[in-house]
C-alpha cells in the first residue's frame, strides 16, 4: 500500500485508480505464481532463443549498413580526389600555356622593337626613352 500513499498526489480520477489497482494486483499475483510447468519454461527459453536471434541478426544487418556507408563514403572521397587531381592537372596545363604566350608576346615585343629601331635608323643596341614610349602607344 505503499504505492498508494506515493502516488496519492498524482491528479487521476478515481477509475483510474481503480484500474490501476487492478493491474498492480494482476501483476503481483503473477509474480507469485513462480511454480510454472516445464513447458512454460521451454517456451519461455524459444521465445528466448529467437529474441536473440533476431538480437543478433539486427546487429549484423546494422554493421553490413555501417559497412556498405562507410565503402561510399570512400568511394566519394576516391572521386573527389580524382576531380581535384585533374583540376590541378588542368590548372597546370593552363600555366603552360599562358607561359608560352609570354614568351610569344616577349619575342614579338623585341621584334617589334628591333624593327622600330632599324626604321629610325637607330643602333638596335641602344634603348632609348623614346623608342620605350612609341612601343608602349603601339
Amino acid at each position: 500500500m505503499a504505492n498508494g500513499k506515493r502516488f496519492a498526489q498524482i491528479p487521476m480520477s478515481k477509475c483510474m485508480r481503480d484500474i490501476c489497482k487492478e493491474e498492480d494486483y494482476a501483476f503481483l499475483n503473477s509474480l507469485g505464481k513462480q511454480d510454472k510447468s516445464p513447458e512454460d519454461n521451454t517456451f519461455q527459453e524459444s521465445e528466448w532463443q529467437d529474441k536473440k536471434e533476431e538480437r543478433v541478426h539486427r546487429r549484423q544487418e546494422r554493421e553490413q549498413l555501417e559497412r556498405e556507408q562507410q565503402l561510399e563514403i570512400e568511394e566519394q572521397r576516391k572521386k573527389k580526389h580524382e576531380k581535384w587531381k585533374s583540376h590541378v592537372a588542368e590548372l597546370a596545363v593552363q600555366r603552360e600555356a599562358i607561359h608560352a604566350k609570354l614568351h610569344r608576346l616577349r619575342e614579338f615585343r623585341d621584334f617589334q622593337k628591333k624593327v622600330l629601331l632599324q626604321d629610325l635608323g637607330q643602333d638596335p643596341g641602344s634603348t632609348d626613352e623614346t623608342i620605350n614610349h612609341l612601343l608602349m602607344r603601339l
